[in-house]
């Protein structure tokens, strides 16, 4: 497990050996992430004072890495950048062996729980179960918030030494209206007396409260997590608002309950397995070199080959020498070694003897915004790509109760169209993305559907008899596909095929429909079909890497 993340050194000048272009393209990317995921080339340019001729070089070297997407005016952050907070949450491990508890926490409470570490002079959320609620938090995983602001921030800063508290003055005077810290309002920093006494209360009492010091109404209560070797590993916080809660009755109703939780969770870690690296072919290299040979100067190699080493330094190999990064990765030693040296001068990596590790600063690039991602926004530029491909319309779709419901969908311009709108909802029996869904049910559960829907006619071809809908479901089941003719409204063909979790679970359905006179039905399976399981390939892609550590909504 990565030793814990301590407060960052004074500004710098960067190494002679340090990767300019790297600096550059990491600069863009923490910019974009601050601004919401997404900004115009110039906005990028004016902000940053990178030239535009750089700025276009980076957004081209991050697209092709598929970090970034450029649309027409815009460049958007894209799913795939989140393997880089991946990398980083994987090699931590504690969101795979605590988030459970944590999740659990939170039903058991019915308030939202975090778990957080310290990053610099703040905490850094890696977990999050919040409640849904009209009053509900905002919070992001990567969210970074000013120590002296939260509950887990006295906790925090009970370990610091005496320059670890100089550099907290500095830092606070600098930015004396917290302006470093985007998750949050700006704030005049909380007076030292009262930081250092909160921190004393806390160090004495073992847990810590916080009353309104982020926004008024909310309260939050927190109590460290300690790994085996007694070190702090995380903090565990609830948080609810005063219209639930007081500070002192969230103490004093809910302390027992969240130590109990710690206690659990710290004997969990005890009994944590080794993490088990897995193989890594070293193609990382020959990728970026291809990719250079085919952009020319539009790539920049090497933005690409650094921003590389951060994601080998995930799954399992979260302490590599510089020989591990080189042999993992496929780059030149003296490549690696520089890539590390700007790494580590810019706080996304730390180094403990010849061992490199990621730091929590890793979720910075891009997590706090995509780790709100839902499955439409996900899926829609696919979609969008599809439609272009075959210049029909596309669709996203899932199963409620009987029915389908659209969740995304791109339209052709046509004269003649398929005039379908996001929250329509069709009977799932005679629509394709229906009998997907329906026919990846268990058994019992698809009888249920069926029963409680019951099926009626929509069209002369409506197939509504129990055994031949159920012959027909297994049919799909079996091909991974469903092809419906003229079921829904005549006139109206459409081939479907399902999305899958990263637990192999369907979850949605995406299919190309068009009137029966554009296409046969032979031509749907030979033509459209391979674009279409294309298309549900790279979704599931895109949605495998942002579900990892957080929980996308279908809808």
């Amino acid at each position: 497990m990565p030793p814990p993340h301590t407060l960052q050194p004074a500004e710098t000048p960067a190494p002679a050996e340090a990767v300019a272009p790297l600096m550059r393209g990491i600069a863009v990317l923490r910019r974009l992430t601050d601004e919401g995921g997404t900004m115009s080339p110039s906005a990028i340019e004016r902000t940053t004072g990178l030239a535009r001729s750089t700025v276009d070089r980076i957004t081209a070297t991050l697209a092709r890495m598929e970090y970034v997407r450029v649309d027409g005016r815009d460049v958007t952050l894209a799913p795939r950048l989140m393997e880089l907070g991946n990398a980083y949450l994987s090699a931590l491990r504690l969101p795979s062996l605590l988030g459970a508890r944590a999740d659990a926490l939170a039903d058991e409470l019915d308030e939202s729980v975090s778990l957080a570490v310290g990053d610099g002079d703040g905490i850094r959320f890696i977990h999050q179960a919040t409640r849904r609620r009209a009053m509900s938090l905002s919070f992001r995983i990567g969210d970074l918030l000013p120590a002296e602001r939260t509950a887990p921030g006295p906790l925090l800063a009970a370990g610091w030494d005496a320059h670890q508290w100089r550099r907290w003055r500095e830092q606070r005077a600098s930015d004396p209206d917290g302006l470093a810290f985007t998750a949050v309002p700006p704030s005049p920093p909380m007076a030292e007396k009262d930081f250092s006494v909160r921190t004393e209360r806390a160090r004495h009492d073992g847990w810590a409260l916080d009353d309104q010091s982020i926004e008024p109404g909310l309260v939050a209560l927190a109590v460290p997590v300690r790994a085996a070797d007694g070190e702090v590993a995380c903090f565990v916080s609830v948080v609810s608002h005063t219209s639930r809660h007081t500070a002192a009755s969230l103490r004093d109703t809910l302390l027992p309950r969240l130590l109990a939780a710690a206690a659990a969770m710290e004997q969990d870690l005890r009994q944590a397995p080794p993490a088990v690296a897995p193989d890594s072919p070293a193609a990382l290299a020959s990728w970026t070199g291809a990719s250079k040979q085919e952009l020319g100067r539009e790539f920049n190699e090497s933005l690409a080959r650094g921003l590389t080493v951060l994601a080998a330094l995930g799954e399992g190999r979260d302490a590599l020498t510089l020989t591990d990064v080189a042999r993992t990765t496929g780059l030149a030693r003296a490549t690696a070694r520089r890539a590390l040296i700007t790494l580590e001068h810019l706080g996304y990596v730390t180094a403990q003897g010849r061992a490199h590790h990621l730091t929590p600063r890793v979720l910075a690039l891009g997590y706090p915004p995509l780790s709100l991602t839902t499955l439409p926004q996900i899926a829609q530029p696919h979609l969008t790509a599809l439609t272009g491909q075959v210049r029909d319309s596309v669709s996203l779709a899932v199963l409620i109760g009987g029915d389908v419901q659209y969740t995304g969908r791109v339209a052709t311009r046509r004269i003649m169209n398929v005039n379908i709108t996001v929250g329509t909802r069709f009977p799932a029996h005679a629509t394709s993305m229906g009998r997907v869904l329906l026919a990846a049910l268990p058994p019992a559960e698809r009888e249920s559907r069926l029963a409680g829907a019951e099926p009626h006619a929509l069209t002369p071809y409506t197939v509504t008899g129990p055994a031949e809908l159920r012959t027909v479901l297994d049919r799909v089941r079996e091909d991974g596909y469903a092809l419906v003719d003229e079921e829904l409204e005549v006139g109206l063909r459409s081939v479907a095929v399902p999305l899958h979790d990263c637990r192999g679970t369907v979850v949605a359905a995406v299919n190309v429909a068009m009137h029966s006179s554009s296409r046969t039905r032979e031509e749907c399976v030979t033509d459209v079909l391979p674009r279409l399981r294309a298309t549900a390939s790279r979704i599931e892609a895109d949605l495998h890497i942002t579900e990892r550590f957080v929980r996308v909504p279908a809808m």
